[in-house]
C-alpha cells in the first residue's frame, strides 16, 4: 500500500478530530460580545498549517466552522468564512518553509503574521461581503470594519504566542509517526 492511499490513518483520523476540536471549543468560547474577534481560531489553523500540512489545516477549518456555525448561526456568511480561512492557510503555506518552532525570532516572526492574516482574513470576508450583498462601496464597509480586524489581529499575536509553543510539542510527540 503506497503512502496516499494510507494518508487518512486512524492516526491522522484523530489527530483532525482533536484539532477541530481544539479549534471549535476555542472558537465558542471566545465567542463574547464584549470581545468580538478574539478567538484562537485563525492562530490555531495557521499552527496546523505550519506544523501538520496545509490540506490538515483546510480540513480542520472546514469542519470547525460549519461544526461552531450550527451554534452561532449558518448562513451565506459560511461559505464566506470558509473562503477566507482558505486564503490565510493557503497564505501560510508559502511561507511555511521559513517556519522553525525551535526559534523564539521565528515564533515571534510568525505570531507577527498571525496578527497580519487577521487583516488578510478581514479585507478578504468584507471583499466577498460587499458583493454578496450588493453593497456599493468596499471602501467604506471595509474601514468601518477595521477596528474588528484589529481586535482579530491582536487576539492571533497573543493566541499564537501562548498556543504555539504548548501544541507544537504535543502535536510532535504524540503524532510524530504521521508527520513523516
Amino acid at each position: 500500500m503506497n503512502k496516499s492511499s494510507n494518508y487518512f490513518s486512524v492516526y491522522r483520523i484523530s489527530l483532525l478530530a482533536i484539532m477541530t476540536a481544539l479549534t471549535a471549543v476555542g472558537r465558542l468560547a471566545f465567542a463574547l460580545p464584549f470581545m468580538p474577534n478574539i478567538q484562537p481560531m485563525t492562530a490555531l489553523l495557521i499552527i496546523i498549517a505550519l506544523n501538520i500540512g496545509i490540506v490538515d489545516s483546510l480540513i480542520v477549518s472546514l469542519l470547525s466552522i460549519l461544526l461552531t456555525n450550527l451554534f452561532l448561526g449558518m448562513g451565506p456568511w459560511t461559505v464566506l468564512q470558509i473562503i477566507s480561512f482558505a486564503l490565510v492557510i493557503l497564505l501560510t503555506g508559502l511561507i511555511k518553509y521559513f517556519y522553525r518552532s525551535d526559534s523564539f525570532i521565528h515564533r515571534l516572526i510568525f505570531a507577527v503574521w498571525a496578527g497580519l492574516m487577521g487583516f488578510a482574513y478581514g479585507f478578504v470576508i468584507s471583499y466577498l461581503n460587499v458583493h454578496l450583498y450588493g453593497m456599493s462601496n468596499f471602501w467604506v464597509y471595509y474601514l468601518n470594519g477595521v477596528p474588528f480586524d484589529l481586535l482579530h489581529a491582536v487576539g492571533n499575536v497573543g493566541f499564537f504566542i501562548i498556543l504555539e509553543p504548548i501544541i507544537v510539542p504535543i502535536i510532535k510527540k504524540k503524532f510524530e509517526k504521521i508527520l513523516h
